[in-house]
């Protein structure tokens, strides 16, 4: 039996793994310490939905990985460490698995650790109709919620 607060990620290069969406809030659940991080964008969490973990009496940060015009979020880290972020664990989810992999490199090279990337983010890739609705947090009905961050 797995100990959810040390989940068994798939091996990835330059931090502590991918985890899946159920991981990481098995996670969350299980480890006082652990943080989740929502890396998309301002407009994402707005028109998308957010993350709900209320349940679990804690707030995720939000903060932008990639900002509207696709710059580089370059206060990234300095946002992390404001929040009070530092040993880990921290589960960086984004809209699909892709741009939170960079932010858990980019948090395990300053020394945030242990980081983890959700694997599908929170809506998954576009199905084979382009509708995001195959995977991801949303799709195995962890909680989440219309609104902003």
């Amino acid at each position: 039996m797995s100990d959810p607060a040390h989940p068994e990620a798939h091996p990835a290069e330059g931090y502590a793994g991918d985890i899946t969406p159920q991981q990481a809030w098995d996670l969350l659940a299980a480890d006082p310490g652990a943080t989740l991080v929502d890396v998309r964008t301002q407009g994402e969490w707005r028109t998308i939905g957010i993350p709900d973990t209320t349940s679990l009496e804690k707030q995720p940060l939000f903060a932008e990985w990639v900002q509207a015009g696709g710059r580089p979020n370059p206060g990234f880290l300095e946002e992390l460490k404001a929040a009070g972020i530092g040993d880990g664990p921290i589960v960086f989810l984004c809209r699909s698995g892709q741009r939170s992999i960079g932010a858990a490199r980019l948090a395990t090279s300053a020394g945030i650790a242990p980081s983890y990337n959700v694997l599908e983010g929170f809506e998954g890739a576009p199905g084979a109709d382009g509708v995001r609705d195959q995977q991801g947090w949303k799709v195995a009905g962890l909680p989440w919620t219309d609104g902003a961050a």
